[in-house]
């Protein structure tokens, strides 16, 4: 679970889209790190054997920034004949997150404790994705912010070369300007389609639970936004 610096494209590592401000790890995070990391973990400095040794026939699905879990949980819990993938930077996310899968008894996740980039670039091999789901990412609400959200061009292309002809990348938010750039960047990045029949958003489909943080967002008024662009097979796969 070091988080070192690893050398990658510098047009994506100039700004990262996140910054630590880490609670305290409550004793049952901490137990569940120490004690089912070496279950569910997966170690950036060690080539991770266990996307080598599935079935390549079975979907994956990977989520970036997942919180505390809980949407990737449920997900995987009502998918079992799936594998996941989580990425999550911050350490107590993590511990709730495989206390969970512990509970539910879940054998399809496997998490990365690191920057997702960093994962995308050196551990996910191209084309390899059914699926990147990324739910409410920080909106950096302050202009002189933007350029600290994940989604950008360079970033969308990224996705794109890890999702296979025809996979998925799903995209949630509850703040409209963040929507927007979204919709926007997706739109002219040439290896997606919008999958939308009126060119924006789609209704949240079934596969995503709706999260605590969703719903006391909906209880002050918040609209939710969801996205699905598809990645567009071209000539050469």
């Amino acid at each position: 679970m070091n988080d070192s610096k690893h050398n990658t494209d510098p047009q994506l590592r100039r700004i990262r889209s996140f910054v630590r401000r880490e609670g305290r790890l409550t004793p049952g995070q901490q137990r569940a790190l120490d004690e089912l990391w070496p279950r569910y973990g997966l170690d950036f400095e060690v080539t991770p054997d266990w996307l080598d040794r599935a079935d390549q026939s079975v979907p994956l699905t990977l989520e970036i920034g997942f919180g505390n879990g809980e949407s990737l949980a449920q997900m995987a819990a009502a998918d079992p004949d799936s594998r996941y993938i989580g990425i999550e930077v911050h350490r107590p996310g993590v511990g709730h997150l495989l206390k969970t899968l512990d509970t539910q008894g879940s054998h399809n996740v496997r998490v990365f404790c690191h920057d997702a980039v960093e994962v995308l670039e050196q551990k996910i091999a191209d084309a390899t994705l059914d699926r990147v789901l990324l739910f409410f990412p920080d909106p950096w609400h302050k202009t002189k912010h933007h350029k600290r959200r994940i989604v950008q061009p360079d970033f969308a292309a990224l996705i794109a070369r890890k999702l296979r002809p025809g996979g998925y990348f799903h995209l949630a938010t509850d703040w409209e300007p963040y929507a927007t750039h979204m919709l926007h960047t997706l739109q002219a990045c040439a290896d997606f389609r919008n999958t939308s029949p009126g060119g924006d958003v789609v209704e949240r489909p079934g596969y995503r639970p709706v999260t605590k943080f969703e719903r006391r967002g909906q209880r002050l008024g918040h609209a939710v936004f969801d996205l699905i662009f598809q990645r567009i097979k071209t000539e050469n796969q």
